[in-house]
């Protein structure tokens, strides 16, 4: 009786996994199928596993492996041809579940930069931590301002114009020296046996280069 029972069981399950993948015409998992139709049905994992074995057994599914995991799906030639309106149909369909399909992905694109922008915003805390930080920055620049002003010391604009032009006297009187000292210095040079850097060694001359020295900018 028992052995009657278990068919008629394991035969339950087979159809019902049967009308279930031409119906979703779709692969699945044993796992897949037992998770989806268990609810409904009723039917045991060991149960689902048997039948769809039994079914691709029979010839009556189809049976993929994948690495240590096997899926099932409906034989196609198994299941009735559509006609040219039902295709035309699914033509329809699917041009109307692409266009769905695109609007969601610029959808999901303009929220995904939206976040983006919001992430990367200052939070009111944080904006607030901010403010404060520029009010007392502010409150020290004015104090200092108030400082410089109330000095005695300022110089004058007749002073500051003394001071520029005696700053490019002495540069030009700079450039005029180094240039006459490299001029004399190439000239020794053209009938000195050793090279420039012997040369400089045993007269001790030291060069504006050698101690990192450039001619100031003009004020």
């Amino acid at each position: 009786m028992s052995k009657g029972r278990d068919s008629a069981a394991g035969g339950g399950a087979a159809a019902v996994l049967l009308r279930y993948l031409q119906e979703q015409n779709r692969p699945y998992s044993a796992q897949d199928a037992f998770g989806n139709l268990q609810r409904e049905h009723g039917l045991g994992k060991a149960a689902v596993v048997k039948a769809l074995e039994q079914l691709a057994q029979q010839g009556r599914v189809r049976e993929k492996v994948y690495g240590k995991q096997k899926i099932y799906f409906a034989d196609q030639e198994q299941l009735p041809a559509a006609s040219d309106a039902e295709l035309r149909g699914l033509d329809g369909e699917i041009a109307t579940r692409s266009g769905q399909l695109q609007a969601l992905q610029q959808s999901c694109r303009h929220m995904e930069a939206e976040l983006k922008d919001l992430n990367s915003s200052m939070t009111t805390p944080e904006i607030a931590k901010e403010i404060e930080a520029l009010r007392k920055d502010c409150a020290s620049y004015t104090e200092k301002l108030e400082r410089i002003k109330s000095a005695t010391n300022h110089v004058t604009p007749e002073e500051k114009e003394k001071v520029c032009r005696e700053q490019q006297l002495y540069r030009r009187e700079w450039r005029r020296r180094k240039r006459m000292a490299t001029e004399l210095l190439d000239a020794i040079l053209e009938g000195y046996p050793k090279s420039k850097k012997q040369f400089f060694e045993e007269v001790g001359i030291e060069t504006d280069e050698d101690h990192g020295v450039v001619l100031p900018a003009t004020l």
